[in-house]
């Protein structure tokens, strides 16, 4: 059964260009990933700062797999030790990660949670 993991993004104002930058410059990576389905960025539009990086799996095995596999150490290496405090305290994963302060000034979110789920029932537009 497929399960779903949701990393919700605290984006400060004027920095959600940043974020959505830094998740193009690494499209691609995860897409490789054996039991990998989907991802979606998703951009709030109504009363939030947090954006929703929605990934979908196989199963919680693969999810897992990723999490302990070179390109996602690749994808969320760090790079300066101010950060990783930061980091530590909520988290958040460091700054290569898009919303690490890799380039472009700084950190383009302050704060990350995981949720996960089950697919329990899901619909498709009929042909």
């Amino acid at each position: 059964m497929s399960v779903v993991k949701i990393n919700v993004l605290e984006v400060p104002a004027g920095r959600g260009e940043v974020l959505e930058a830094r998740f193009a410059a690494r499209a691609g990576e995860v897409d490789k990933v054996d039991g990998f389905e989907s991802f979606e960025l998703l951009r709030p539009t109504e009363g939030t700062d947090r954006y929703l990086v929605v990934t979908r799996w196989r199963d919680d095995d693969a999810f897992q797999a990723w999490l302990s596999s070179s390109a996602f150490t690749r994808g969320h290496a760090p790079v300066g030790a101010d950060e990783r405090q930061e980091a530590s305290a909520d988290h958040t994963p460091p700054s290569g990660h898009p919303h690490g302060a890799a380039a472009g000034g700084g950190p383009a979110a302050v704060g990350s949670e995981l949720w996960g789920f089950e697919i329990v029932t899901s619909a498709l537009p009929a042909e």
